[in-house]
């Protein structure tokens, strides 16, 4: 946490430095400090931060692709005379242990359009999402599991 503490300061630092604070001379300052951070890295104590930040990044992309993805998907359904949703609710049995990780999930599931994480069991072992496009119960909690928590939870562990 010290590091991302360290490395926005001193993106700041170079905003300020450069006269001009905008989202591209912020965003140069943080790669340019992460690289100050990792030559310094010998002279710190341990940390996980940069092996977490590639694995971040991944994670933004593969969500962001998602996004995409179901966006195009819903509005095909929408444009198109024909119906092609066929809804339904799948039970997904979680990986994910805290309260945090099953949250994050959840908020994620219900983030991308076309799904909406409904309830999670009592025990906390099954979430259940309701999708607009239910091929097979089965395809859909592969996805889940296979991509948003696989993912989720290589950040969060």
């Amino acid at each position: 946490m010290t590091y991302l503490i360290f490395n926005i300061l001193l993106a700041l630092i170079w905003a300020l430095a450069s006269g001009k604070i905008s989202l591209a001379t912020l965003v140069f300052g943080y790669i340019l400090g992460y690289g100050v951070l990792w030559c310094a890295q010998p002279l710190m104590k341990p940390t996980r931060y940069f092996q977490r930040l590639p694995v971040a990044i991944r994670f933004a992309c593969f969500f962001l692709w998602q996004l995409i993805l179901s966006n195009l998907r819903v509005a095909y359904d929408v444009i198109t005379p024909h119906l092609y949703m066929r809804p339904g609710i799948v039970a997904v049995p979680l990986d994910a242990k805290t309260d945090q990780e099953i949250t994050l999930l959840a908020n994620l599931i219900t983030l991308t359009p076309g799904t909406l994480s409904l309830d999670v069991s009592h025990d906390k072992r099954t979430l259940y999402v309701h999708a607009m496009f239910v091929d097979s119960p089965e395809s859909v909690r592969d996805s889940i599991k296979n991509g948003f928590e696989k993912r989720l939870l290589e950040l969060l562990r």
